[in-house]
């Protein structure tokens, strides 16, 4: 007779559980992860093609080496910020991650604008393939950083709903930060390339 009262119990409470989306938190707050992993897999992809990218550049003597220096300064800034699981529970945390991010994608930009007036470095083989490689990696992010969104966005409709945000608060699921709006208007605000005159090429 005990033995059926724990399992009535025990039943009754996973019922209860289930109810009040604890499983759902379970599930979506997983989904959430995964999705982060591959949006700090993405990112830091492109700084590996970045670090190629800066080595091909300077063999190119004449190139502006202020351009190049700030992409060299955001590549480190961005791979100094430790990204953990927790970050995403962590606003100062995630919005340092965010800006460094966005750091390195403006500067990457700029040099790429930059690159227009050096027709012998387009024409560099090897420039030309980690270009190629770097607008892909740029794509994956992009899908990386949408599938990261939803996922949050999913999880924080559960973590703010009545009665499931009691749920929440109980088990210490509190809702996650997301991309900005403004980080993402920056993001995808397509550089403006300045076709100048190449520098007169040194005898």
């Amino acid at each position: 007779m005990k033995w059926l009262l724990k399992m009535a119990a025990l039943l009754a409470a996973a019922l209860a559980l289930t109810g009040c989306g604890y499983n759902d938190f379970q599930r979506l707050d997983e989904a959430t992860k995964s999705a982060w992993s591959e949006v700090v897999n993405q990112y830091q992809r492109r700084a590996d093609l970045i670090d190629n990218l800066v080595n091909t550049v300077k063999g190119e003597a004449s190139f502006e080496q202020g351009t190049l220096t700030q992409v060299i300064e955001a590549r480190a800034k961005a791979t100094s910020i430790q990204v953990t699981p927790e970050t995403l529970n962590n606003p100062e945390a995630f919005k340092q991650f965010q800006a460094a991010q966005g750091e390195l994608g403006s500067a990457l930009s700029r040099l790429m604008v930059t690159v227009e007036r050096y027709p012998d470095l387009k024409a560099n083989k090897a420039f030309s393939e980690l270009r190629v490689a770097l607008e892909g990696t740029e794509n994956r992010i992009a899908v990386a950083r949408n599938r990261y969104i939803e996922a949050v966005q999913q999880y924080n409709v559960l973590a703010r709903s009545f009665p499931t945000n009691l749920t929440g608060m109980v088990f210490g699921y509190k809702p996650k930060e997301n991309f900005s709006v403004a980080n993402e208007a920056a993001i995808s605000t397509a550089p403006k390339v300045d076709f100048g005159p190449a520098p007169a090429a040194s005898r």
